[in-house]
């Protein structure tokens, strides 16, 4: 099984905020949780992948970076969107099926933006998907609260299927890269 570690939009000035937007809900765990699964990967020699979004800090300087405190890999590799799905006029797609990946382990911002579009995308693009349960966030939108926006995409992502290749949820303690997807089928 090949797989990989994907990143999404942990960048410094989205976990923080800034005068328009709040921080993300538990933004010190946030960063936690994805330093702890780097290690994990690294542990086992799956690669790390980031995808940073233009838009955030307009694509510049320090806030448009992954968060300082997020030990990024020497050997990470980076993708810029423009797009809320990883996937869209990224080359992150081609990447993936030119490294022959068939399971993608998700983490990052905002839950119910690119962390949900990422793994619908990688589900009908041939993969399964673990998204990491305590590895993503966001911030309170109008109608949720960003605790209630979390669970229920848990919840939603948890079995969600295209078929041949599906998601499932689990957290940062548990065996992330060893998948369970087969005992589901």
């Amino acid at each position: 099984m090949k797989q990989i570690l994907l990143i999404i939009d942990a960048q410094q000035e989205l976990i923080e905020g800034n005068q328009e937007e709040s921080a993300v809900y538990k933004k010190e765990q946030l960063i936690t949780n994805i330093n702890a699964v780097i290690d994990k990967a690294n542990n086992v020699k799956v690669p790390v992948v980031f995808v940073r979004d233009l838009e955030v800090a307009e694509g510049i300087g320090k806030g448009f970076q992954v968060h300082e405190k997020i030990n990024v890999p020497t050997n990470a590799r980076f993708f810029e969107k423009t797009a809320t799905n990883s996937f869209h006029g990224t080359g992150l797609l081609n990447y993936l099926k030119s490294q022959e990946i068939d399971h993608v382990v998700v983490m990052g911002c905002a839950t119910q933006h690119c962390i949900d579009s990422a793994v619908r995308t990688a589900t009908i693009n041939g993969m399964d998907v673990t998204l990491v349960g305590d590895g993503h966030s966001t911030s309170d939108g109008e109608a949720l609260s960003a605790e209630q926006i979390i669970k229920h995409h848990n919840e939603t992502l948890h079995g969600h299927y295209n078929v041949e290749h599906f998601s499932i949820v689990r957290n940062t303690e548990e065996e992330l890269f060893y998948p369970t997807h087969n005992s589901y089928r």
